[in-house]
């Protein structure tokens, strides 16, 4: 497809990350990678509402990208599709699982650069563990209301794909530490996962768990590395994630219909001077493996498309 850039900002060439593009409107400005289309800041009146990252160095965590065809983990990087038998590369040995999708590391070219939006473009080839193709477009707007992202894939082939997305910021509310920080989260269900491989074993109730987040509460010492679902949407079919800091800011996220699913993460570290910076907030379409469950994942048929939606803001 034939280029459309609009040079209303001026892109930086970084050389761990690709360029490097800048759109605002308003109190929000935000920055992004073209490796991974990854949100590397956002800010609202100058403050973060992300853990930022210098993008001439490598993402830290897989911080900000869209993780796509798939979210999360598959066991094994090994799933049954369409009577094959796929082997995905182990991106995370440890656990033996292949993590958060195909285009993390990719570079995604530009397909038009405003002052207040970006569209990056990446094309998923049928390789060893994906049957492919896939076409991802992500559109990325600001206005008043915050940052709002649009992820669409289409299938250009002729066949089904498998297919889930979910983007990878680490929102902070404030200058506290996240152990002082409050959550509002209404799910009513956790996904439960094995303690050494964070695999899923089953669905909880949260009731009178530490992860019942329905009435707001401190977060305090608690660690979170899991997927909620059975979360209240309003009418317009949207959800919504909500942390503030004592000081009275806050951030938060919004989601679509598409999204079932919602991973947090406490980013916990060995390392107390880097752990639990900020708090992963992950809005998904289906679960950990669910190339292996099944469960909420998508089959893309040939000539289709499919839209994900989210939006970030603070306060």
């Amino acid at each position: 497809m034939e280029s459309n850039v609009l040079l209303a900002n001026p892109v930086q060439q970084s050389s761990a990350n690709g360029a490097v593009f800048r759109i605002a409107a308003g109190e929000y400005s935000a920055a992004f990678t073209s490796r991974g289309a990854a949100l590397s800041e956002l800010q609202w009146a100058g403050r973060d509402l992300v853990v930022p990252f210098d993008p001439d160095l490598p993402i830290p965590d897989y911080r900000g990208i869209i993780a796509a065809p798939w979210p999360n983990r598959i066991a094994d990087g090994a799933y049954r599709w369409e009577g094959v038998v796929q082997h995905l590369p182990l991106n995370e040995p440890d656990r033996g699982t292949a993590l958060h999708g195909l285009v993390f590391d990719r570079l995604w070219d530009v397909e038009k650069h405003c002052a207040d939006s970006l569209i990056l473009r990446c094309e998923i080839e049928p390789s060893k563990g994906y049957p492919g193709p896939l076409l991802l477009v992500a559109e990325y707007r600001i206005d008043a209301d915050g940052l709002h992202t649009t992820v669409t894939a289409s299938n250009p082939g002729v066949g089904r794909v498998p297919y889930g997305v979910c983007p990878h910021p680490y929102l902070v509310a404030g200058p506290a530490p996240l152990d002082e920080w409050t959550l509002h989260l209404d799910a009513a269900e956790f996904l439960d996962v094995t303690p050494d491989r964070l695999l899923p074993l089953g669905l909880r109730p949260v009731d009178g768990h530490p992860f019942d987040f329905r009435a707001t509460k401190n977060i305090g010492a608690t660690e979170i590395d899991h997927a909620f679902t059975s979360i209240a949407a309003d009418i317009t079919d949207t959800s919504e994630l909500t942390i503030t800091d004592p000081s009275g800011s806050h951030v938060g996220m919004r989601w679509d219909a598409s999204c079932k699913w919602l991973q947090i993460h406490t980013a916990d570290k060995p390392d107390a001077a880097i752990s639990r910076r900020g708090l992963a907030v992950e809005p998904m379409t289906c679960p950990p493996d669910a190339f292996n469950s099944g469960t909420s994942l998508i089959a893309l048929e040939p000539g289709a498309a499919h839209s994900a939606s989210w939006t970030i803001f603070g306060g």
